[in-house]
């Protein structure tokens, strides 16, 4: 946040100031409110008249004289020349003019020494900002989204099952096929896509309550109309309430969080979460935890609750309180404000990433809401004001309501004309009064205001003061005029403006960009050129008839309260769209959405007032919130506050301990180590029974139980005893804990070491494959990264027939076994020994029912989609190096759409050989997917996704298809089960496959040669290319190292007995002498 002056070279160029300066820090610049203008006309008309009278004897007598003698002389010159008469008018304007500078300058002066006296602060920030300067909210890290393309760049680029939706449209089950043509090369066919199965762009929102309020108001607004651009909603909120209808209208199911649930929600299916206010802080604590911690967040702010505590907490020394919402604020990748005053006074959380979408119908509300309940008349008697007085408010600017009164001295100057003209005449009976609403109404600002109105000559009670403190809305709903006197250049449309236009008052105000962006002169208020009283003059007499409000006046007022009522909803609406489509990265398989710019074509945009009007006759949904007092309740008793009473402090000194307390506790500490080890001398020395040796086993075991390393294979590993499954569950990060299974059938494999549960047997899989240190590989990897693991050495942790995984991802997204399915699965393993079988409970194109199905896509269509639109052409490119396939050979294996399931998420089991397979099949096509990417064209981003979550993970979603190709082609048995009801059902039959299997391509024997010439070529240093993936993946072993193994055992061997052979000879030769005993 930057504090910004536009310094132009001169006042009335004020609009065209720009900011400078970046980062976060404070610049001010001087302003000078007027300058040295010399009349340098009138100086050369006297120096040309004077050459002209005087004559060369006359200059010599003249060089001749005294100083004070050459003056008189050419004054006396001056006097008798015939344009004495217009040279005497120039001196009189001259000297009036510069009179009347030196007025103003000391009457502004004055004002403000009036209006700054003992106000210690209020002197510091008249010191660090000047006249003419500007206060403006700079955004540091995001001020680059008002650059950005957003969507346009895909827009242009061709990209399977990508158009835009129909807007006002349900979009998803509403269309039924899209085609579009993907143009890789020229003899590329048309690709029919079905609507139902590319997910529309699938966008979170939390809320904190299900009340009706103006911050409700607005965000059903803004949330209703990205419905319309394509973004598909869903919602989940804290609290239930009158509004669940009204949202379940956009999010269909409202899904309602309790404490317990806050942890079980799978983040990572939304491209992007709002939270909407301060207390759904609870709700994203897992948000802060991997895997979810690069999960776009917004957190909209429209509460100044915690702001107004900000500096309690730092004059009570409260500082952990400060940090842990600075920690907390931090996690947010954009906290948006809905006006520009609110990042500045939560600046201390500002971490860089504040943003402001003007907008709020807050002042709107509480117009209305307040003028249903209150009378005008009586709100005049309750203040001491007459039903004939005509009351003139003025207001300035809002970022220095309780400090900044020098903005208000300006104020009085510029309208010192309209004061006198109204405010002191014979003929307005005193009716006028002036109103000026600043300041703190306990500050001294009265008496200051009633001595300006005495040396003013204005009548008494002319000009009055009431504090913002005081009841605002009751000052503008009696005011008939309001003139908004600021000399700030304010970014967003003044708040008090907005509000006095919702009550239907007349506004008079400077021409400052923002203002003349929505008011239009002489229709919804007056605008007047700044720093021209006279101009003010007449706009404000047109407001004016014989002391009371004109007709133009009434018709301005009323043309005002409709402006306000929507004024600031389109650019809200608009800030919102383009905010996400410029920040939230689109992933391959989402729909692009519809132009921005085409939502109020057919309907202007407003706010949702229909759905609110109850409210606001009510006066309802104004509550304060309550999750700030509840944490410093919570937090109060962690640190001592600075600011404690006198009894308090002394309490606390006589607690301290004093040197002579430290002296004692050293002594005591010291006896007690003394004693300790006298009693371990006398132990050593007392005579003690050993005992059994069965007892002395027993303590040597549970003593090595206590260690985690053996820990990791004990009890887990004693209740899977027997079992001939076990399903590994693949999680990467504290945030997954959750969506973990318990039991005897599920045993957990984690990714980073770090993160891994410490109460469980779960396995460290960079612990057993150090290829997943490297984050670059753990990450694009990802979950077969995992089972390289496992397959490494696999015999030393997984004894059993079969072997099953699960991504945790699947409980997330409730496709997880039940435990109906679970025993089904287990009693099939138990009958059925023997058989290749593949057994899938997560079907491709299936997340949750969030977006249907995938009946109008081919397995390649959908696995295209999911990569970037480049699946088919990294898959036989990769193909095609792995098995070093010429051109002109087809590469793609076909996978026939036939109306079956495809496996994916990784969650599936098969025999614990047919894994070991299928892990030689994967490590050899990802080392060949590795080496494709490094040689493609592009080689310095991924090709296989579009979002920067899937550049990140950029293998992950072609190998957690590749289990599918390799099961169809082998060919193994597919079957699927439901994870509901553990219902089975063969997929892709065998015998209607045949024509279509490659089994050449997917022989076990072809495979295992191939994998043995990898591991010849690598154990003898001969790598294809300077980052060889393969050999890091997992063993690498091939006939010629059992060989040499055995050569090594054979020489070891060897050495033992030849060493053991020259002992006996030397003992033979020389005879064995047993030394002498006690010497």
């Amino acid at each position: 946040m930057v504090r910004n002056s536009a310094s132009p070279d001169h006042v009335d160029d004020d609009d065209n100031a720009t900011s400078s300066g970046s980062g976060i820090g404070h610049s001010i610049r001087d302003r000078f409110l007027s300058k040295r203008n010399p009349n340098t006309t009138a100086s050369i008309s006297k120096q040309d008249n004077t050459r002209q009278t005087a004559s060369s004897s006359d200059r010599q007598l003249r060089n001749n004289r005294p100083h004070h003698h050459h003056d008189r002389s050419w004054t006396q010159k001056l006097l008798r020349s015939p344009c004495r008469g217009n040279l005497c008018c120039y001196f009189c304007m001259i000297f009036v003019i510069f009179a009347f500078a030196l007025f103003s300058i000391g009457w502004q002066n004055y004002l403000m020494s009036m209006f700054w006296h003992g106000n210690e602060s209020s002197k510091i920030e008249r010191e660090e900002l000047k006249y003419g300067s500007s206060l403006k909210f700079v955004p540091w890290k995001n001020s680059s989204f008002v650059l950005k393309s957003g969507l346009d760049r895909f827009r242009r680029q061709a990209k399977i099952g990508g158009r835009r939706p129909r807007l006002g449209l349900e979009a998803g089950p509403a269309l039924n096929s899209l085609y579009k043509q993907f143009e890789r090369n020229s003899s590329e066919p048309l690709i029919r896509v079905d609507a139902s199965s590319v997910r529309l762009v699938a966008k979170c929102k939390i809320l904190g309550n299900m009340k009706k309020d103006p911050r409700s108001l607005m965000l059903f607004t803004v949330v209703r109309n990205l419905h319309k651009l394509g973004y598909m909603i869903k919602i989940y909120a804290i609290e239930d309430g009158v509004a669940r209808s009204m949202w379940e209208s956009i999010g269909r199911q409202i899904s309602i969080l309790s404490p317990e649930r806050y942890g079980h929600i799978d983040w990572s299916i939304h491209e992007g979460v709002i939270v909407d206010s301060l207390e759904a802080k609870e709700a994203i604590s897992s948000l802060m935890q991997e895997p979810f911690c690069s999960v776009p967040l917004i957190w909209i702010i429209q509460e100044d609750t915690l702001a107004r505590r900000l500096p309690l907490y730092e004059d009570m020394g409260r500082d952990h309180l400060i940090s842990y919402w600075k920690k907390t604020f931090s996690r947010a990748n954009i906290v948006v404000f809905p006006d520009y005053s609110l990042p500045m006074l939560y600046n201390v959380l500002d971490t860089g990433n504040f943003f402001v979408i003007p907008g709020s119908p807050i002042d709107v509300w509480a117009a209305e809401s307040y003028s249903r309940t209150h009378s005008k008349f009586q709100l005049r008697k309750n203040n001491g004001f007459s039903v004939e007085d005509l009351l003139v408010m003025v207001v300035g600017s809002s970022f220095f309501y309780n400090e900044l009164s020098w903005n208000y001295a300006l104020a009085l100057h510029d309208i010192e004309p309209l004061l006198i003209k109204y405010g002191r005449g014979e003929d307005v009976r005193e009716l006028f009064k002036f109103v000026f609403l600043c300041g703190n109404s306990s500050n001294g600002h009265d008496d200051t205001i009633q001595e300006i109105a005495t040396r003013l000559g204005l009548h008494h009670g002319s000009l009055r003061h009431y504090g913002i403190n005081d009841d605002v809305n009751s000052l503008l709903l009696m005011a008939d005029i309001v003139l908004y006197g600021s000399s700030q250049h304010e970014q967003g449309f003044p708040q008090l403006l907005t509000r006095a236009m919702s009550f239907g008052i007349p506004v008079i105000a400077p021409d400052y960009p923002i203002i003349k962006k929505y008011v239009v002169d002489g229709v919804h208020g007056m605008i007047f050129p700044k720093h021209k009283p006279e101009e003010l003059m007449r706009a404000f007499s047109l407001l004016i008839s014989e002391t009371k409000l004109s007709k133009s006046a009434h018709t301005i007022g009323h043309s005002g309260r409709l402006l306000a009522r929507n004024m600031l909803a389109p650019e809200c609406i608009i800030g919102y769209a383009k905010l996400l489509e410029h920040f939230l990265s689109f992933p391959s398989d989402a729909l692009l959405l519809g132009n921005i710019h085409q939502l109020f074509q057919l309907k202007p945009a407003a706010w949702e007032w229909d759905l609110f009007w109850e409210e606001i006759e009510h006066k309802r949904g104004m509550e304060n919130l309550s999750i700030v007092y509840d944490l410093e309740e919570d937090m109060t008793n962690l640190i001592p506050s600075k600011n404690i009473s006198q009894n308090e402090s002394e309490i606390l000194a006589e607690d301290f301990p004093t040197e002579l307390d430290w002296d004692i506790l050293r002594e005591i500490e010291s006896s007690e180590e003394v004693e300790r080890l006298e009693m371990e001398e006398i132990e050593e020395r007392t005579e003690k029974d050993i005992g059994l040796w069965d007892d002395i086993y027993r303590n040597a075991r549970k003593t090595e139980k206590l260690k985690f390393e053996i820990n990791e294979r004990d009890e887990g590993e004693l209740e899977r005893t027997g079992q001939p499954l076990c399903i590994y569950e693949i999680y990467n990060g504290a945030g997954a804990w959750p969506f973990l299974h318990h039991g005897s059938l599920y045993r957990g494999l984690s990714l980073s070491t770090s993160t891994r549960r410490l109460t469980s047997d779960d396995v460290d899989a960079v612990g057993r494959l150090p290829l997943l240190n490297d984050t670059h590989y753990r990450d694009t990897l990802c979950e077969i990264g995992g089972m390289f693991s496992i397959a490494h050495g696999v015999d030393n942790i997984h004894k059993r027939p079969w072997i099953g995984f699960q991504s945790w991802r699947a409980d997330g997204r409730k496709v997880s076994l039940s435990g109906k399915a679970e025993q089904v699965l287990e009693e099939q393993m138990q009958e059925k020994t023997k058989g290749d079988v593949l057994y899938f409970w997560v079907r491709l194109g299936w997340d949750g029912g969030l977006t249907g199905g995938n009946e109008g896509l081919t397995f390649w269509s959908m696995c295209d989609i999911l990569n970037g639109g480049h699946c088919r052409t990294a898959f036989q490119d990769a193909f095609r190096r792995m098995y070093g396939l010429p051109s002109s050979v087809e590469a793609l294996p076909p996978m026939p759409q036939d109306g079956g399931h495809w496996s994916a998420l990784h969650s599936w089991v098969m025999p614990t050989r047919s894994f070991l397979e299928f892990i030689m099949f994967s490590r050899m096509f990802a080392d060949s997917l590795d080496r494709w990417h490094m040689n493609s064209t592009k080689n310095t981003h991924c090709l296989l996704g579009y979002s920067t979550l899937e550049k990140k993970h950029c293998y992950c979603r072609v190998l957690e298809l590749l289990v599918n190709v390799w099961a169809y082609h082998s060919p193994r048995k597919m079957v699927y089960i439901n994870p509901r009801s553990g219902a089975m059902e063969e997929h892709h039959p065998i015998e209607q496959r045949k024509a279509f299997m490659w089994v050449k391509y997917f022989n076990s024997t072809l495979l295992k040669s191939m994998d043995e010439d990898l591991a010849e070529a690598a154990d003898d240093n001969d790598h294809p290319s300077e980052r060889w993936l393969w050999p890091l993946t997992g063993e690498v072993y091939w006939p010629g190292i059992y060989e040499r193994e055995r050569e090594e055992r054979y020489r070891v061997k060897k050495e033992k007995k030849r060493r053991l052979k020259e002992k006996l000879h030397e003992r033979m030769k020389h005879g064995y002498k047993q030394k002498p005993l006690g010497r």
